[in-house]
């Protein structure tokens, strides 16, 4: 029997146990994070870049971005690498690591998408106070108490889940370090009663979040069937849109992860359930954002040619003058 002084490593479900599905599972992956990380750093020099997006909504967004590239970053590059090196292994503070940033970056995400939803209500049912409510200092305020609420729930979580000892083995049923599945190894009913505890706490505040969602979006309903133009209609909706669905895949996905049946839960189900919650959220909310938010398409188009021609005008320009000194062409001896 062993506990958690004397383990030193823990064991990951692997994706597949043939290597040519190994493999494939890098390469897929490889590719999620790739577009992730590129697709957040745009929306991050974009908003950071054009003065357009100085706006409540933008410094949201920029949030937003790094809670994903956060999220991506925590799971995603130690699953590519067992895959690559075909093991399941991870190291004791590894795996605790994992679940530290994982709730961070998670739990800041969905208090950032509460605050975003306060953004559109205000903007909406209250535009004659958006200035004085949404002022800079309020958004930070804001944001700050988003990031600290994350990182003490992250903290009291990692830090209950690791204080209890781990009597059960070390094989973990997930691809990554998460608390449920490392609860499954203790021998400790009190403090497995004291995580559900916080589990609790977390779920009603979880939970208060959601109301206040639900809340905002009937009063912006209701706003804007008051709008007598249609085309004032559209444009209040589609500022609405993006933020609405991010936050039903968001929501949608972890509560069918968590809260499926038993009945129908199976070690591939979980895995693939798992990847929906923690993978693709954060790589689909840019593309999601940028579709629907015409200045953000605008910034991005702008900056992306700016690149582009200063890319074509240093190449032309160094071609030029390696034409203009041909001695530097030619070998000296």
């Amino acid at each position: 029997m062993s506990n958690s002084s004397s383990l030193t490593q823990f064991l990951l479900l692997a994706f597949a146990d043939r290597r040519e599905l190994q493999l494939l599972h890098f390469w897929l992956f490889l590719a999620i994070s790739l577009a992730a990380l590129l697709a957040n750093g745009l929306i991050l020099s974009a908003v950071a870049c054009d003065h357009h997006l100085h706006t409540p909504m933008g410094f949201f967004l920029l949030n937003l971005s790094l809670t994903d590239l956060g999220c991506i970053c925590t799971t995603v590059p130690k699953a590519m690498h067992n895959s690559l090196q075909n093991t399941t292994t991870i190291s004791y503070m590894g795996c605790a690591a994992q679940p530290f940033f994982f709730f961070f970056f998670m739990s800041a995400e969905y208090f950032l998408l509460t605050i975003m939803c306060y953004d559109r209500y205000i903007a909406i049912c209250k535009p004659l106070h958006y200035g004085t409510l949404l002022g800079s200092r309020a958004c930070a305020h804001m944001a700050a108490a988003a990031w600290a609420a994350g990182f003490l729930i992250a903290l009291l979580h990692t830090a209950n889940t690791f204080s209890l000892p781990l009597c059960q083995g070390n094989a973990l049923g997930q691809f990554f370090c998460e608390i449920p599945h490392i609860l499954k190894l203790s021998c400790s009913h009190s403090g497995y009663l004291r995580e559900i505890g916080l589990i609790w706490v977390s779920a009603c505040l979880v939970f208060g979040c959601f109301i206040f969602i639900v809340f905002s979006y009937v009063q912006i309903f209701r706003a804007v069937l008051r709008i007598p133009s249609q085309q004032g209609r559209h444009k209040a909706l589609s500022t609405c849109l993006p933020h609405l669905v991010v936050v039903s895949l968001f929501i949608t996905t972890g509560m069918f992860s968590h809260l499926k049946p038993h009945s129908i839960s199976s070690p591939t189900l979980d895995l693939a359930l798992s990847v929906l919650y923690s993978v693709v959220p954060p790589s689909l909310n840019p593309l999601i954002y940028s579709l629907r938010n015409q200045e953000l398409k605008d910034a991005l188009r702008k900056m992306m040619t700016a690149c582009f021609s200063g890319a074509i005008t240093c190449l032309i320009s160094s071609v030029e003058h390696s034409l203009c000194n041909p001695l530097l062409a030619q070998p000296t001896f």
